[in-house]
């Protein structure tokens, strides 16, 4: 079992490290950059809304079958998801508004959010990763592998939306990395309480899932969708839509 334990320790290291796929944004001078970040916000908030309807919630009812009270938990669990960020996002402005200070100020608030979500996205990726190497190795690195093709479209738009809500290119690197971390604790939990987190865990989907439609349609998609110039609207719809796209075809290679 320690061998496993390694297995799951590199593997969400690994999945971690993706969060510094953003470096490749350092290359580019600042002009270039500024053009782009709503690019990027446009593929996260796609990455967000395909993880949460096509990889999420159906695994979370996968998990719980056709018991219909149990599919209404989930959902349960999706309200509550979405509602505790569209309350902390408010708790968020108000401090932003009477308790900020310096260049704290100028950090848009669903910067925060998206940490925070991300954060627990992250840990749940370890648990599912931890899940599958103590059935399998071989299932690990399957699912180790899908979770980084997953990881890396979602963790390039989360960086270029923390540099668009306020970061420095260095922090939101930083931040976001730290975020990440959340995994390997989440791959430590799957590990050592693999027998409860089995049943108990499935409603940290729909939570999570909630977390991604909230950022998403509240904030993301009406920074990119009230232009006055129709090709960018247009472009920024097609990345949107590539982000779904993703998110479908990474379901589709690694549905049995």
């Amino acid at each position: 079992m320690e061998t496993v334990l390694l297995y799951i320790l590199g593997s969400t290291f690994l999945i971690s490290l993706i969060a510094f796929v953003g470096v490749l944004t350092l290359f580019l001078k600042e002009k270039l950059l500024n053009k782009i970040l709503l690019v990027l916000v446009s593929l996260s908030a796609g990455a967000l809304i395909g993880g949460a309807f096509l990889h999420l919630l159906p695994e979370a009812i996968l998990k719980v079958g056709a018991d219909a009270d149990a599919i209404l938990n989930i959902f349960l669990y999706l309200l509550l998801g979405f509602c505790i960020f569209f309350i902390l996002e408010q708790f968020i402005r108000w401090h932003h508004h009477h308790g900020c200070h310096g260049e704290e100020c100028n950090i848009k608030p669903f910067s925060y959010l998206i940490l925070i979500s991300d954060g627990v996205h992250n840990f749940i990726d370890g648990l599912i990763i931890a899940g599958s190497f103590v059935i399998n190795p071989s299932v690990g690195i399957v699912t180790t592998l899908a979770v980084a093709l997953h990881e890396i479209p979602q963790e390039l738009g989360d960086f270029g939306v923390l540099v668009y809500g306020g970061f420095d290119k260095t922090k939101a690197l930083l931040l976001n990395f730290i975020s990440a971390l959340t995994a390997i604790l989440g791959g430590i939990a799957g590990y050592f309480l693999s027998a409860w987190i089995e049943g108990s865990a499935v409603y940290l989907l729909p939570f999570a899932a909630g977390n991604f439609i909230y950022i998403a349609a509240s904030d993301l998609i009406p920074e990119i969708k009230h232009r006055e110039n129709l090709k960018k609207s247009l472009l920024h719809f097609v990345v949107f839509l590539c982000g779904i796209g993703l998110m479908l075809l990474i379901k589709i290679i690694f549905t049995d």
